[in-house]
């Protein structure tokens, strides 16, 4: 039995012997898994851009490595005016109800193009800033020159416009505008899917598989777009309609600022990086700039203009100021001749009785009887009417108006008086007989 006993103990001393060495064991092996974790995220961070997370794919490195800024600062200038641009067309929609005059409202529809061309530039942006594959250069190619096209289609449309407006006062109708420019960006979209047509599906080319020469022959007809804009915008400058020109200097400084960017990125492109030893390296940032630099200027020298121009209230014409020397005076002429009174009754009724009356006067007024008369050869009121001496006699200028103290002699019944007198008998006041020379 002590024998057994014994077998036992060693038995379990061994037991927990292997159990010892079996937890040494796993304490050991289990950091080499955690090391070889950290080893790989360590790889992976030394693969990884800076300013980049783990999980973001190689294509759009360039959207937020810091090691090549060029790539954060033109995303950033692009975004903000993308955000303006789309804050201009919301403010557009918003005021447009209020806008009244119609050669204002007529190229709303002409702005709201204008824009969604300027916000695409901005936004095709981002396609020369992420790297290039076969969709990226497809889309590069195809939306240059029809972003371009519509932008200065629209200019064109705004500039023939404003010429009209200068010369005529009176502009195209919102259809005619809005069609012209459709029609000439029409023309770039042909150009651009034969380019594409051509290169990608008939000669099986890779799409980012072009030279720099080539692409700038397909932009051939956006430069003459620029150039007729700029020659149609000096035109707007010579009209007697003076309230339109400004929006025709906006017009001018912006097709202007446009070839002056035009003429710097195809040299850039075509001759600088190939002479300062960049290559490719240098072809897209170029590109990039190009685009944010073209879409602010459009936004800042051509639609914030215009839409301000459009929101404004209508400009209300000053009355005349008669107490201005250097306005030209009014015509003198005869009262009869340009004022027209209601006088029917003075003449109907107060000029009957008065004549009346002075007839009755002649008999009882000794020397009255020429007087009397002579004071009813003038109507009660009435200037019209003349002596039989001054018959046939038109009066001219002011010298024919009688004085105030005359008109103020004349005895000049009114209504209440005439039914208070039984509507024929006047009594003889001794004015009335003052008037005619009793006294």
């Amino acid at each position: 039995m002590e024998s057994k006993l014994e077998e036992y103990d060693k038995l379990n001393s061994y037991l927990l012997g292997q159990g010892q060495d079996r937890k040494m064991r796993t304490h050991q092996v289990l950091p080499f898994p955690l090391l070889l974790v950290i080893a790989s995220v360590a790889s992976e961070n030394a693969s990884t851009s800076r300013g980049c997370g783990l999980d973001l794919l190689p294509q759009y490195v360039s959207l937020c490595d810091l090691d090549a800024i060029w790539g954060i600062v033109v995303e950033a200038v692009a975004g903000a005016g993308a955000l303006i641009t789309l804050l201009l067309m919301l403010i557009l929609l918003v005021r447009l109800p209020f806008v009244k005059d119609k050669e204002k409202r007529r190229p709303v529809c002409l702005h709201f193009l204008f824009l969604l061309g300027t916000l695409g530039l901005f936004g095709l942006t981002f396609a020369f800033i992420i790297r290039m594959d076969e969709t990226i250069c497809s889309i590069r190619r195809f939306l240059w020159g029809v972003l371009f096209a519509l932008c200065f289609s629209c200019l064109l449309s705004q500039a023939w416009r404003v010429r009209r407006l200068v010369r005529q006062g009176t502009s195209p109708a919102g259809w005619q505008l809005v069609s012209l420019a459709l029609c000439l960006m029409l023309v770039q979209v042909i150009i651009a899917t034969e380019w594409l047509v051509l290169t990608v599906l008939r000669d099986t080319k890779p799409a980012c598989a072009y030279e720099p020469m080539d692409f700038v022959m397909a932009l051939i007809y956006d430069m003459v777009l620029l150039v007729i804009t700029l020659v149609q915008s000096l035109f707007t400058l010579c009209g007697k309609f003076k309230r339109w020109k400004v929006n025709g200097v906006f017009i001018l400084i912006t097709t202007f600022l446009s070839v002056i960017i035009w003429v710097v990125w195809m040299t850039m492109y075509l001759f600088g990086n190939s002479t300062i030893k960049q290559g490719d390296a240098w072809s897209d940032p170029t590109l990039a700039i190009t685009l944010a630099a073209s879409g602010w200027v459009f936004v800042i020298f051509h639609a914030i203009p215009e839409i301000h121009c459009t929101l404004l209230p209508p400009m209300q014409e000053n009355p005349p100021n008669y107490f201005d020397t250097s306005q030209p005076r009014m015509r003198e002429t005869a009262f009869e001749e340009d004022m027209h009174l209601p006088r029917a009754y003075m003449e109907n009724k107060a000029f009957s009785m008065d004549e009346h009356n002075a007839a009755k006067l002649e008999g009882l007024i000794p020397g009255s009887k020429g007087r009397s008369r002579s004071a009813a050869g003038f109507s009660n009121g009435s200037l019209g009417k003349r002596s039989s001496g001054s018959l046939g006699k038109k009066p001219s200028g002011l010298g024919s108006r009688p004085s105030a103290p005359f008109r103020s002699n004349v005895y000049q019944p009114t209504e209440m008086a005439v039914v208070l007198n039984g509507g024929t008998e006047v009594a003889a006041h001794p004015r009335s007989l003052e008037s005619f020379g009793a006294f």
